[in-house]
């Protein structure tokens, strides 16, 4: 879609609509669009990624938060769906769809009645945190994580039975579903569900394996190492494709998912790519003006203050801030200068600065109008 629309209004809720409104009305328009219920329908492919995307906004409290403040332009560049939105595509929306409507790992056919037949399944996708300094953001790095998850069993491969320990399920004969017949006021109505003795799989071990004892999985602790880009931000991920949980019955793996988040910085305050920094110069400085020196994640840079400088006032050192994610060059850095007003003195200090305040230069202006001042008149009051 080549304009994005307001989240709202593209799951049909109003702003103050509730965590279980939201939900609702996302599972309505998923299950209308769904790719699978449209094949070939790029348009309905379209209008299900659109709606995964409100979603995933409106349902967490502090991205919708931000998006009520500055709409689309609190998700970043155009093009990023929102905060943690990388990269968001069909198969991003279809995973986002299955977390929450999917029962953990069960097919699409169960979301309408049917059942999971036989055969392998995706294993479900797994999320961890990442603490990140604003140092290794400035600049990319390399981390090691341990992961604990569901790997195949290779003795068996992940089939969960020694060679020749399987046979065909005699309850619905290989086919992993069975068939009820149910009746109601309103006639009878058949339902279909996943074969409760063989678990929809439509085989019984016989001969469990050794090794993982029929579960085809074993859990395992590894090490990985996630490429972090320079640039990243608090709740973007970095997908890790098939670094999940191994899928049942030799089933592909689902993903890894790393979840970024920033450590507070003693000194700087991050805004996007650019940082601000609150700096303290002397009276004296703020008075004469002069050269000071500004700290940034780089190094210390020098910058000429006019003499008079107030509290409050801003320099801006172009390209010292994060690089863009997204894009070339990198942001500023803003110092918010702050007069210090030093709170010992020696005696020499007190002596020089009551000899200044008997001075015209050292008198303070007379006070002006006030802003409350202003308002109450603009209104006549």
């Amino acid at each position: 879609m080549s304009a994005r629309r307001d989240y709202y209004e593209v799951l049909g809720i109003e702003k103050g609509a509730t965590e279980e409104e939201i939900k609702r009305a996302y599972r309505k328009l998923a299950m209308q669009h769904h790719p699978d219920r449209n094949p070939g329908d790029a348009s309905a492919e379209a209008k299900f990624k659109e709606a995964t995307e409100a979603y995933e906004v409106l349902k967490d409290a502090e991205r919708r938060a931000r998006y009520d403040r500055f709409g689309h332009e609190a998700a970043g560049p155009a093009g990023s769906p929102g905060p943690g939105f990388d990269g968001f595509d069909l198969s991003d929306a279809l995973r986002a769809f299955m977390r929450d409507f999917g029962g953990g790992g069960a097919g699409f056919e169960d979301l309408f009645g049917g059942a999971a037949g036989p055969g392998p399944r995706r294993g479900q996708d797994l999320r961890v945190r990442l603490k990140l300094s604003l140092e290794e953001i400035a600049t990319g790095v390399k981390k090691k994580i341990q992961v604990k998850r569901q790997v195949k069993c290779e003795t068996c491969q992940g089939s969960g039975a020694q060679k020749g320990g399987k046979k065909i399920c005699s309850q619905c004969g290989g086919r992993g579903q069975v068939r009820q017949v149910q009746s109601s006021f309103f006639g009878q109505f058949v339902n279909i569900a996943a074969c409760p003795r063989c678990r929809g799989t439509g085989e019984i071990i016989e001969n469990p394996c050794l090794k993982c004892r029929g579960e085809g999985r074993l859990t395992d602790s590894s090490t990985v190492v996630v490429d972090v880009p320079a640039g990243v931000a608090q709740d973007n991920y970095i997908p890790l494709r098939g670094l999940g949980d191994a899928g049942p019955n030799g089933g592909p793996a689902g993903d890894l998912q790393v979840l970024i988040e920033e450590k507070p910085h003693d000194v700087f305050a991050r805004d996007g790519s650019d940082l601000w920094l609150e700096m303290p110069i002397s009276m004296p400085r703020a008075a004469l003006g002069g050269e000071i020196e500004i700290p940034t994640l780089d190094g210390v840079v020098k910058k000429s203050l006019p003499a008079g400088t107030q509290t409050g006032r801003e320099l801006r050192i172009a390209g010292a801030g994060l690089p863009h994610l997204r894009g070339r060059g990198k942001g500023d850095l803003i110092a918010r200068l702050r007069v210090w007003t030093p709170t010992r003195l020696s005696a020499k200090e007190k002596q020089l600065l009551e000899e200044l305040g008997t001075l015209e230069v050292g008198k303070t202006p007379k006070p002006g109008k006030g802003f409350f001042d202003k308002v109450r008149d603009a209104f006549g009051a």
